[in-house]
């Protein structure tokens, strides 16, 4: 069960907040195009099956994003064990590498290891350590690594994969035996307390994101069946850890506070390219409806009687090692 974050009465410590890619040389013209919609940009490489822009002001939200990671998981990249300092890494992938950000900082710690980002968009830097490189490719088609990987890392994908039972089942064939996988994922967000109500635009917004996600075939997932669909496809030693986003700094726990400094800025960067593809697509709105909600949902951002969270989970899980391989060594 997980913990209830208690709110702060009397928050005076905290103010309020207010409010070309690297990989191969010979990526062809349509790969690196964009869509240009709605004053955002967006992948054109199997256009349309990530509904968040892929422009400068997501990218930057996108590095901000991965600081609150590091908070959260108390300065580490993850928890599997290809992340201990002392752990020798070959191959690992990194699955919606986004700005490379983490695959960058995870070849920086592991100078040993041969690390691959994928993406849709070529959204990465071009000056990369040397032992990392970004690929454009689509997790929904057939898999086509030359060698298996030792760590397979995934991170806020939740909306972005049609079928999780394949996708986790494509993980498994591609790691070496004894090799890991991390699931680093988010959903939609609640309060405890029920102060996060339906009348709230924040509350709206997101089930209508939740609407358009689960109409294009790419529904949010309950967090809850990540580690039974790990052990289905015949990962073993799963283990979970579960962790709260505030919407602001309303916690009374200075750890949460923090965190909900960061993700408010976090949120609210990033709630109007949340919301402008998935509801002009997916649900029919007009653009100017989509930047009204969004600058509601702002507003209850910044209220700090509305104790809301985005709920998060860590799953890690190792591929097993086959008896006789075991008895070999």
């Amino acid at each position: 069960m997980q913990e209830i974050i208690e709110p702060d009465d009397h928050d005076s410590t905290y103010g309020d907040n207010e409010d070309t890619a690297s990989s191969t040389a010979s990526l062809s013209s349509s790969i690196l195009d964009y869509r240009k919609e709605n004053g955002r940009t967006y992948h054109k490489f199997h256009d349309g099956k990530y509904h968040f822009p892929n422009d400068d002001a997501e990218n930057e939200r996108l590095d901000l994003q991965h600081h609150i990671f590091y908070l959260t998981l108390d300065g580490k990249l993850g928890f599997a064990p290809p992340n201990k300092p002392d752990a020798k890494v070959g191959r690992v992938l990194d699955l919606g590498t986004g700005t490379g950000i983490w695959a960058m900082d995870f070849g920086d710690e592991h100078p040993e290891a041969e690390v691959i980002g994928i993406d849709l968009s070529p959204s990465q830097p071009q000056f990369v350590p040397p032992n990392v490189r970004f690929e454009i490719d689509d997790w929904d088609e057939e898999w086509t690594y030359s060698q298996p990987f030792d760590y397979i890392h995934s991170r806020m994908n939740n909306s972005s994969i049609s079928d999780w039972e394949e996708y986790i089942r494509k993980s498994f064939e591609n790691l070496k035996p004894g090799g890991y996988i991390e699931l680093q994922e988010f959903t939609l967000p609640l309060s405890d307390d029920g102060t996060l109500a339906p009348e709230h635009a924040l509350f709206q917004s997101m089930k209508h994101l939740g609407e358009a996600a689960a109409k294009s075939g790419r529904a949010f997932i309950d967090l809850n069946t990540l580690g039974g669909l790990l052990e289905k496809a015949g990962f073993e030693d799963v283990q979970e850890y579960k962790f709260k986003w505030p919407s602001n700094t309303w916690p009374r726990d200075r750890k949460y506070k923090e965190l909900g400094v960061w993700n408010h800025e976090n949120i609210v960067a990033g709630l109007q390219g949340f919301l402008m593809a998935a509801l002009t697509r997916g649900l029919g709105w007009q653009a100017e409806e989509v930047n009204v909600l969004a600058a509601k949902a702002k507003q209850d951002m910044r209220d700090k009687s509305i104790h809301a969270y985005w709920p998060m989970i860590v799953v890690t899980a190792r591929k097993p090692v086959p008896k006789e391989t075991a008895a070999e060594k």
